[in-house]
């Protein structure tokens, strides 16, 4: 199924392009994940004992995943008792997905769809989450909002974005890690286009991202600041482990619909 795209913002068919011809390179670490007995989260692959991003209770909880990818995050909501459904911008992201819901036996509806304009009744579900999906690849002044609209009273919003001291310090040359030294303004951090390929990132500041969750009815639980272990190794070359250990590299925002 595909959402209507009439109006969609330049980003939205930027990155779906950008995605599909990266599709085929994250069909690997799909599988890991899909394999993998416990969840690990982000670039440094942090398990989920650590990170405790995931709620308890999921037992019949409806969750949408905003920007699946391969459909890893949903499928292990699925083994946890949830009823996912998982959305993507990228036609060949879903393709994988699907490769691996088949080698699995692990099947939940997956949707070819922009986050920002989710084809879902209002107070759809209980859970709205994202690993790196409309969480970094969607305007957060049109996603969050959206979330918000599709999660029930009590409903919970958990995603995981690069932190926001890393996208101050990271070069735009692609490739090289977060440096110690301020390379870009805090004040009006949006929209990031990279000179190296044609896809569109969003990454708000602390402040601005707090009034935005509350102005959605949002109220802000927890903000987890990860730190991989001495020994991991990242899966794309973000940051070195000395600057992780030292500086927060991913964030993890908890907010709840009031």
């Amino acid at each position: 199924m595909l959402a209507d795209v009439t109006g969609t913002a330049d980003h939205v068919l930027r990155n779906r392009a950008v995605w599909d011809q990266w599709a085929s390179s994250y069909a690997g670490p799909g599988l890991r994940n899909w394999s993998a007995a416990e969840p690990t989260w982000g670039i440094w692959g942090i398990p989920e004992a650590q990170a405790g991003l995931l709620p308890s209770g999921l037992e019949g909880a409806d969750s949408i995943e905003l920007g699946c990818g391969t459909g890893y995050v949903s499928a292990w909501l699925a083994r946890r008792g949830a009823r996912p459904v998982a959305l993507d911008n990228s036609p060949g992201q879903l393709t994988t997905a699907r490769e691996l819901q088949e080698r699995f036996g692990l099947r939940f509806p997956l949707l070819h769809a922009n986050a920002e304009r989710a084809p879902f009744a209002d107070a759809s579900f209980d859970l709205a989450i994202s690993e790196y999906g409309a969480s970094i690849w969607c305007d957060p002044y049109a996603w969050i909002p959206e979330a918000a609209r599709l999660l029930r009273p009590g409903g919970q919003l958990i995603f995981l974005v690069n932190s926001v001291l890393m996208m101050l310090t990271i070069p735009d040359e692609d490739g090289l890690p977060a440096t110690g030294q301020l390379l870009r303004p805090y004040f009006g951090m949006h929209r990031f286009e990279w000179p190296d390929d044609d896809s569109v990132e969003f990454h708000l500041g602390h402040g601005d991202m707090i009034r935005l969750l509350r102005r959605c009815g949002l109220e802000v639980e927890d903000l987890l600041e990860l730190r991989p272990g001495p020994d991991a190794t990242a899966s794309h070359p973000l940051a070195t482990i000395e600057w992780a250990r030292q500086w927060p590299c991913e964030e993890v925002w908890k907010a709840r619909k009031a």
